[in-house]
């Protein structure tokens, strides 16, 4: 599996120095993102012309005009097929972009599986004119930048995401949204993204939240309507089918990676959850990605 980090991304002195890069669709481009991979940063595309057929993680996307596809660090993903009249924007930026610190506090109750909601989202045209416009801006910022125009290029990123934050927001339902305890079930999840590998009971969350095990379990029945064990277990499958797609890595390797004490265990736990082993879901997983 390759992965890519912006730092790879230089196409000029000034790139060392800058925390994103936007780029025009071309063949060269596309190629790079014709394999499976991950990214140790933020990519969005943009397409004004044409389509993509994108795959993130076990999700195949369409995108044409008037879509946004925003994809997270770590993220398997890669482009299946595109159409000969592409035309659209790659816009590349670190994690300190994303708004972390306004989704942590005054917006958290957006801050609700945003990984999966921002894969594929549709804008109104006159939403998807005025992003692009803002894109162009920071396209030409990245062309010839300055120290004052890169705060302004940062403000920029910052404004079109809080756009696509605000237009999923009103496309999904957030199952507890006006609760009270919404900001317990977010502190969980930033929780469970940190520790999953290390700490998956119940009751080691609820403590560090300083709750009962009961409690937890309701806030995230009424959030994400799972069970708070179900939720731990989620998060392992994912990193576990991530894992998988690593040529190079052995079942040993990844269950020892991921907390369990032996292949077997791991084999136990991918068996109770898919009723399949790990190798008939590497095979499974390896079928869709290069199909």
């Amino acid at each position: 599996m390759l992965q890519y980090r912006l730092k790879q991304y230089k196409e000029k002195i000034e790139d060392e120095n800058l925390s994103f890069r936007v780029f025009d669709f071309s063949e060269e481009r596309i190629n790079t993102y014709l394999k499976p991979h991950q990214n140790d940063h933020f990519c969005i595309f943009i397409v004004e012309e044409g389509k993509i057929e994108l795959q993130v993680e076990e999700k195949t996307y369409v995108l044409n005009n008037g879509k946004v596809a925003v994809i997270f660090p770590n993220q398997l993903n890669y482009i299946k097929t595109t159409s000969i009249n592409l035309l659209g924007k790659i816009i590349l930026f670190d994690e300190v972009l994303f708004c972390s610190d306004i989704l942590k506090n005054e917006l958290s109750v957006y801050n609700v599986n945003l990984s999966t909601q921002l894969n594929c989202t549709v804008l109104g045209k006159d939403a998807f004119d005025e992003g692009l416009r803002t894109i162009n801006i920071v396209q030409e910022i990245y062309n010839f930048p300055s120290l004052i125009k890169k705060e302004q290029a940062r403000f920029f990123i910052k404004t079109f995401l809080l756009a696509l934050i605000e237009s999923v927001h009103g496309q999904h339902i957030i199952l507890g949204q006006n609760s009270t305890d919404q900001p317990l079930y977010v502190q969980f999840k930033k929780l469970l993204n940190e520790q999953y590998k290390h700490e998956r009971t119940v009751q080691y969350y609820a403590d560090q939240l300083h709750i009962t095990s009961k409690k937890l379990n309701s806030i995230t029945k009424k959030h994400c309507g799972e069970t708070a064990i179900n939720t731990i277990h989620d998060r392992i499958l994912i990193e576990i089918k991530r894992q998988l797609m690593f040529a190079d890595r052995t079942h040993k390797e990844i269950a020892f990676d991921l907390g369990f004490n032996s292949p077997a265990a791991l084999n136990k736990f991918v068996k109770a959850k898919l009723n399949e082993t790990p190798t008939q879901l590497q095979e499974e997983l390896a079928q869709m990605y290069n199909t």
